[in-house]
């Protein structure tokens, strides 16, 4: 066999002019072929007297309720973004639902807010005080909750008075070493 022959057969074989549109357009379908997407699922018989049916989804479950300690966590999370207008407000309320109905919930709900620092109305005597019974009734949901924010409390209230002790040492340390150096002078 003669290499220039076969050669030719293939690389040198000329397509002759009127050819080319329909090769083109045959290239195109084929290459359109490419992106079409496969259906997800098995194409079905459709016939125009079976009514077609929807398929059936299964009801979500409705939504967990929250326990009250998961509740009043989120509350205190909802109280710490409040700007000091609305947590007055929120003060307001909750202090009208304790005196209402003085339930173990309202009575933390009420401690939370009482026990923020930095708000007009903190007072951390009675946070302690309403958490208190909530704290020692150990039957309660609530009561390790209660535990925790009393403990909380007194903790900062522990460290609150030891950053006082300290800052009056630092006040005495400074008013002698001022006294010294008059007396250098």
């Amino acid at each position: 066999m003669n290499r220039g022959t076969a050669r030719g057969a293939y690389v040198g074989a000329r397509v002759p002019a009127r050819a080319w549109p329909s090769l083109a357009c045959g290239l195109l379908l084929a290459g359109c072929q490419l992106f079409q997407r496969e259906p997800d699922t098995p194409s079905a018989v459709v016939r125009p007297d079976v009514p077609v049916e929807a398929p059936v989804e299964a009801p979500s479950p409705p939504p967990r309720r929250l326990s009250d300690t998961e509740a009043l966590l989120a509350y205190h999370g909802r109280l710490r973004r409040l700007a000091a207008a609305d947590l007055a407000r929120e003060h307001d309320v909750a202090r009208r639902a304790a005196g209402k109905a003085p339930t173990e919930h309202n009575r933390v709900r009420l401690a939370m807010i009482v026990s923020l620092p930095g708000t007009p109305f903190q007072d951390d005597t009675r946070a302690l005080g309403l958490l208190d019974p909530v704290a020692r009734n150990g039957e309660s949901e609530l009561s390790p909750i209660a535990s925790l924010l009393s403990t909380h409390i007194q903790e900062r209230r522990r460290l609150e008075a030891s950053a006082q002790a300290l800052q009056q040492k630092l006040d005495a340390l400074r008013t002698l070493e001022r006294s010294l150096i008059e007396r250098k002078r």
